[in-house]
């Protein structure tokens, strides 16, 4: 596992020891980032699950402000600070090591907002309640996109207040991209 591109590229990532952690595989990270492109750019980074921190790790590395990564796994924990150490981003990196809701409502105190949110959580997990708080603490910047890695067979279900933008499949892998309802979470079935 590698950054594949920017100021960092071709560096070696540490993944964490064991089974508990599904490392999101290169060329997914690259077709991600290759959809994302000029959006990564001075972007705020919410890397919720973060296992070896390699998505957000792989956005600073392609020019992202600032990045915090959420993992309450131990051992998913020492390989994102052994990687954020070895890439040297200890300014632009902090790594908030409990359980999402906890994580979800410090940063909501804090009054952070994200441009992008990476959700890669365990593949049987439901993310539609983590989307559902992420937009009540307010924490999706308004033309944020928050892209979940789920398996390619089970896609997940967004929560109310958002729309999927986009979608795509690579291997087991599939990637769904959310954004913000404009009409205020409210669907108008009017048009159909």
């Amino acid at each position: 596992m590698r950054i594949i591109a920017g100021e960092k590229r071709s560096r070696i990532l540490t993944a964490p020891e064991g089974m508990d952690t599904r490392p999101t595989a290169d060329k997914v990270r690259e077709a991600l980032f290759s959809i994302l492109s000029s959006r990564v750019w001075d972007a705020r980074v919410l890397d919720l699950y973060a296992g070896s921190g390699a998505l957000s790790l792989e956005a600073l590395s392609r020019g992202a402000a600032s990045a915090v990564l959420v993992d309450k796994d131990r051992k998913a924990q020492q390989a994102i600070r052994r990687n954020i150490e070895a890439l040297e981003y200890g300014k632009q990196a902090r790594v908030l090591p409990v359980p999402d809701t906890v994580a979800l409502a410090q940063l909501e105190r804090e009054g952070e907002r994200f441009d992008l949110i990476f959700l890669d959580p365990p593949y049987k997990m439901d993310t539609a309640a983590v989307c559902d708080e992420i937009l009540q603490k307010g924490l999706l910047a308004d033309d944020g996109i928050i892209v979940i890695e789920h398996r390619k067979d089970t896609p997940p279900v967004p929560g109310a207040g958002f729309e999927i933008t986009d979608t795509r499949h690579y291997g087991i892998a599939g990637l769904m991209f959310l954004k913000k309802k404009t009409d205020g979470g409210k669907e108008d079935r009017a048009d159909e």
